[in-house]
């Protein structure tokens, strides 16, 4: 598949460096299986490629990623053309495949990865950043964790912080995200694309195989502490926290639209939070 066949990212190289982009700003990069299937396509193209170095993730429009697609016109004509098997066996295996898979696969392409992130960074935004090797923040970050299908998150964050966001559900603005150890920098918003693109190619200028085996080198050191034997293991608790939302007992409401009830709590918690300050302040 040639990059100008991609419906919902965009491909592109400068020098050494590919520039991957979710493309659909008008659906805050919600995530459908296109896009994913699109972006594996993308990451394998540039893992491949002797003229490529480094891979830069980045978001068109003003947010990363929103999330997954939850019921986008195109998501939905593609669900009813390609449909998944109905029932728990569908859910893990679209789940497993378009998660776990995939997000371990481009956790160990064979060149650096740097996101770059502006905005909204909801659960699957979380996914994929989280799967990259470095990430840049604009100033206007906002990143949601939760218990979702690759869950990195306490590998992300210190277990006691995993928790005490988690039980909360809350966002962590760009400098909090920093000070944890989930972002690497934070960058004014109208810079964000030019610093990462100019960190990007000088990392893309060192000798790639010393960059491969550094690279290797981590991911081994984390691998021998668990980390993909959870990240396997995490995911059918995932299914769990999923289906239980089906419950009758399930404690919070369920909003209206497509937002999941976690979201929605995290919205909630910012808006009462924020309005608490202005209230101090005023």
């Amino acid at each position: 598949m040639p990059p100008s066949d991609y419906k919902q990212i965009l491909y592109e190289q400068h020098g050494r460096v590919a520039r991957i982009v979710l493309n659909r700003p008008r659906y805050r990069n919600a995530q459908s299986r296109v896009l994913l299937e699109e972006l594996d396509h993308a990451f394998g193209r540039a893992g491949e490629d002797d003229g490529v170095g480094a891979i830069v993730l980045a978001g068109a429009g003003d947010h990363f990623s929103a999330g997954h697609d939850l019921g986008t016109p195109e998501e939905l004509a593609d669900r009813e053309e390609r449909p998944y098997e109905d029932g728990l066996r569908g859910k893990y295996r679209r789940g497993f495949d378009l998660n776990i898979d995939t997000s371990l696969r481009w956790r160990n392409l064979p060149k650096p990865t740097i996101a770059a992130v502006q905005g909204y960074c909801i659960f699957a935004g979380w996914i994929i950043s989280s799967a990259m090797d470095v990430i840049f923040a604009a100033d206007d970050a906002m990143f949601l964790p939760a218990n979702f299908q690759y869950f990195s998150v306490p590998w992300d964050l210190h277990h006691r912080k995993a928790r005490e966001i988690l039980f909360e559900s809350r966002f962590i603005d760009a400098q909090e995200a920093m000070e944890l150890g989930f972002v690497n920098r934070v960058i004014p918003k109208d810079r964000l694309e030019e610093e990462s693109m100019a960190y990007a190619a000088r990392v893309a200028a060192n000798d790639p195989f010393q960059l491969r085996m550094i690279k290797l080198a981590i991911n081994q050191a984390q691998d021998a502490q668990g980390f993909t034997q959870h990240i396997q293991g995490a995911f059918p608790l995932y299914q769990l926290s999923s289906l239980g939302e089906s419950d009758p007992g399930f404690a919070l409401a369920k909003p209206e639209g497509r937002r999941r009830p976690m979201v929605q709590r995290a919205f909630e918690n910012y808006e009462a939070r924020k309005n608490a300050e202005q209230g101090e302040s005023g």
